[in-house]
C-alpha cells in the first residue's frame, strides 16, 4: 500500500491521511507527487494521473475537532438502548434441553479385531442428531421502554483553533527533507529523482526530464530481459512463478517523487 503523512503542528504528532492510495502491482518504475495547494487541499497523483484528492482539514486529522462530548452531560440512568426485548410470554417448549447435539451412531459396530485391553474401551462414534433443533432463545419484540440511540450533546472544543495555512507543512522553516517509511519483504526497491518545489510548473518541467523521458525505454528493455509478454502478464495479474514474481511483497524499479 502507498500512505501519505503529515506532520500537525498543531497536535505536535505525525498524521496518517484518511484512505490508502492506489498503486500499481508492476516491476517499472513510476512517477509519484503529493500537491498541497494554497487553499488547503491536497492531490496525489501517480505517473501524471489522478489518484487521490481533497481536502486537507477532512482527510488528515491535524486539527484539534471542532466539538467535543460535553462532559458535564452524562447518559441518563434510566435511559433504555435495547431496541427489542425477550417475549415474555415465549416459553421454552418441555423437553427441549433432553435432545441432544449428537447420538450415538445406530450403525456403527465394534471391529472384530478390536482389543479391549490394547486398543482401550471400544466407544459408539458419535453423529448429528436429526431432531437437535439448537439451542433455544425466545422471541424478540419491541421493547416499549425503548428511548432511541443516546447521543452524546456536543460542546465547541476549546482547543480548536481553525487554521488556513494547513499545506505550509514546513512552517516557518523551508523543507530540507523527505521521509519515507518502507515496510517489505525484498529488497530491491530504488528511489530516485526526488523533488521538493513551491513551483508547479518546476516540478512539470521535472518529470518530463527524468521519469517520462525515461519510461518508455524503460518497458522495452524490461520486455527484451522479461520476455515479450512478461510485462502484459504482470500487468493483467497472472503469476505464472510465485516465487519468483510475488507482486504483492515487491515492486521492483525506482519509485520517483
Amino acid at each position: 500500500m502507498t500512505l501519505v503523512i503529515l506532520r500537525s503542528e498543531t497536535k505536535d504528532e505525525n498524521i496518517l491521511i484518511s484512505d490508502d492510495i492506489p498503486y500499481t502491482k508492476d516491476r517499472l518504475s513510476h512517477l509519484y507527487r503529493l500537491h498541497l495547494k494554497s487553499d488547503d487541499t491536497y492531490s496525489v497523483t501517480v505517473d501524471g494521473a489522478v489518484v487521490r484528492e481533497g481536502s486537507l482539514a477532512e482527510d488528515f486529522a491535524l486539527l484539534h475537532p471542532k466539538t467535543i462530548p460535553d462532559p458535564e452531560v452524562s447518559k441518563p440512568d434510566d435511559w433504555v438502548d435495547d431496541a427489542t426485548i425477550d417475549d415474555p410470554n415465549d416459553l421454552k417448549p418441555d423437553g427441549w434441553d433432553d435432545i441432544q447435539a449428537e447420538i450415538p451412531d445406530p450403525s456403527a459396530n465394534k471391529p472384530e479385531d478390536w482389543d479391549d485391553e490394547e486398543d482401550g474401551e471400544w466407544e459408539v462414534p458419535l453423529v448429528p442428531n436429526p431432531d437437535f433443533k439448537g439451542v433455544w432463545s425466545p422471541k424478540r419484540i419491541p421493547n416499549p421502554d425503548y428511548k432511541g440511540v443516546w447521543v452524546h450533546p456536543e460542546i465547541p472544543n476549546p482547543d480548536y483553533v481553525a487554521d488556513d495555512q494547513l499545506h505550509a507543512v514546513c512552517g516557518v522553516k523551508p523543507c530540507t527533507h523527505v521521509g519515507f517509511e518502507l515496510w517489505q519483504v525484498k529488497s530491491s526497491t530504488m528511489f530516485d529523482d526526488i523533488m521538493v518545489t513551491d513551483d508547479l510548473a518546476e516540478a512539470t518541467k521535472f518529470a518530463e526530464e527524468t521519469y517520462f523521458a525515461k519510461k518508455d525505454n524503460e518497458k522495452l528493455m524490461y520486455d527484451k530481459v522479461m520476455g515479450g509478454d512478461t510485462y502484459d502478464k504482470v500487468m493483467n495479474g497472472i503469476d505464472e512463478d510465485e516465487d519468483e514474481f510475488d507482486m504483492d511483497s515487491m515492486m521492483m524499479g525506482g519509485d520517483e517523487l
